[in-house]
C-alpha cells in the first residue's frame, strides 16, 4: 500500500514539475487559427486570434489550459487549450495547417495515410464526412442544444 501511495505521489509531483517547466517557456500555435479566451472555458469570450505557427510565451498552466502572451503583440494575452499548442517550432512560411480536430486525430494515430487506406477499401463514404466537417454551429446554437438536452456546460 505504501508503494502505491509513493508511486501516486511521484506521478503527481512529476506532473507539477512538467507544468512548471512550461511556465515561461515558448510554445507555438499548432492549428490554423487559435482564439485566445478570457478564461478557461469553451464559451469564454474571445480576446484575440493567433495564426498557425505564432509564437507565444506561457504565463501559467491550469489543467488542460495555458494562459499565454503573444510574442508579436505583448498586449495580447489569453487562455488556450494545451492541445492547440506545441513546443516544436513551426517553420516560417509553411503552408501546412491543421485544425484542432486534425491535431487530436493525429495524436491518436489517424493521419492521411490511414485515411487513404480506409478510402481504398470502398466501405466508407468520405463525401459525407467531408460535408459534415464543413458545417458550422454557432456558440448560441450549441448553448441552446446543451440547455434543451439538460446537459452540463462543463468548465
Amino acid at each position: 500500500m505504501k508503494r502505491i501511495l509513493f508511486l501516486i505521489l511521484c506521478i503527481c509531483a512529476a506532473n507539477v514539475l512538467f507544468a512548471q517547466a512550461r511556465k515561461g517557456g515558448t510554445m507555438y500555435v499548432a492549428i490554423k487559427s487559435l482564439e485566445l479566451k478570457s478564461s478557461t472555458g469553451y464559451f469564454a469570450s474571445t480576446k484575440g486570434t493567433l495564426a498557425y505557427g505564432a509564437q507565444v510565451t506561457v504565463l501559467q498552466v491550469s489543467g488542460t489550459w495555458m494562459e499565454v502572451r503573444s510574442a508579436a503583440n505583448a498586449s495580447l494575452t489569453g487562455w488556450a487549450a494545451t492541445a492547440n499548442l506545441t513546443s516544436k517550432r513551426i517553420v516560417a512560411g509553411s503552408t501546412a495547417t491543421a485544425s484542432a480536430q486534425e491535431v487530436a486525430l493525429a495524436g491518436k494515430g489517424f493521419n492521411q495515410e490511414v485515411e487513404n487506406s480506409y478510402k481504398s477499401d470502398g466501405k466508407y463514404n468520405y463525401d459525407d464526412v467531408d460535408k459534415t466537417e464543413t458545417q458550422k454551429v454557432s456558440d448560441e446554437e450549441l448553448k441552446a442544444f446543451i440547455s434543451e438536452g439538460h446537459l452540463s456546460m462543463g468548465e
